[in-house]
């Protein structure tokens, strides 16, 4: 049985959505803190169980039978959680239930001393995998380009993006990842350890979003600097809470330093054909 963690997210539920294209519904099993949720993929044929990495009891319980395993990383930390207990309760429980691979959604950013603070995290999982036993697969996905919107919902409406100074990003949407989860999941491809960067095909920073973003609605978009101790205090302002602002300026940190640059072939090759653009993306997102 192929089993996905998080299935009721953004991701997890496009990586169902693929690898329903890929093998029968009742060779797919899902394991989510709601299962209420998902309730509809049961009529699908998938099965659906309750999997908390707060409660490894129920992790064994809902990857019963897993030949493979995806583990969705947790972004805990946000809010103040743990997410490295959170992944080894993971590994543990795999471990236990004697998974043949276990697939985690790591990203380009992994380096145990990168800037960015689930970086940082997404490295030592890779290690926790490393030191396992398990077959594993960390897939280095390239920056999601609905972050980029998220991140500016505001600026994006008011004209102006106001931000840190920042870098190269190769933005890659959650359509192109969650496609290519689901084909190395189903199998199509094996590739042991990391992967090589899972990116979209260029690499734009915020003046350049901010020209492409212009040419889509027709309305004037600027780019302007601010400080990261203005950004911040903007942010505690709106109550946001410390762990994600941590992330907030972390990602700047990384972004000038080059960590999300990085444009690689490997997700087109695997695909078969070209990632979504940001271009379309952007015109998808902001018609």
């Amino acid at each position: 049985m192929l089993i996905v963690t998080g299935a009721s997210g953004q991701l997890g539920r496009k990586i169902i959505d693929n690898l329903l294209l890929h093998t029968p519904a009742e060779r797919i099993g899902v394991s989510v803190r709601d299962p209420a949720r998902v309730a509809d993929l049961s009529g699908l044929g998938v099965r659906v169980r309750r999997g908390d990495y707060d409660d490894p009891e129920s992790l064994v319980h809902a990857w019963e039978g897993a030949e493979r395993l995806l583990l969705v990383s947790s972004n805990a930390a946000a809010t103040g959680g743990d997410p490295l207990r959170q992944h080894a309760a993971a590994v543990a429980a795999a471990r236990e239930v004697g998974v043949k691979r276990v697939l985690y959604t790591s990203q380009v950013s992994s380096c145990a001393d990168s800037h960015f603070p689930p970086g940082r995290d997404h490295a030592a999982t890779e290690a926790m995998l490393a030191e396992s036993c398990l077959a594993w697969t960390a897939m280095r996905h390239g920056f999601y380009a609905a972050s980029a919107l998220m991140m500016h919902a505001r600026g994006l409406e008011a004209g102006t993006i106001a931000a840190p100074q920042d870098g190269k990003v190769a933005w890659t949407t959650h359509d192109d990842l969650a496609a290519i989860d689901a084909a190395l999941l189903a199998g199509v491809e094996v590739i042991d350890g990391p992967t090589p960067p899972l990116t979209g095909g260029e690499a734009l920073d915020l003046a350049d979003l901010a020209r492409l973003a212009s040419v889509i609605t027709g309305k004037a978009i600027s780019r302007t600097f601010i400080s990261e101790k203005e950004m911040e205090a903007n942010a505690q302002r709106g109550n946001v809470p410390e762990g994600s602002i941590a992330v907030m300026l972390g990602y700047y940190r990384a972004a000038r330093a080059g960590e999300f640059e990085t444009v690689d072939p490997t997700l087109g090759k695997i695909l078969g054909r070209a990632p979504e653009s940001m271009r379309v993306f952007l015109q998808e997102s902001l018609r």
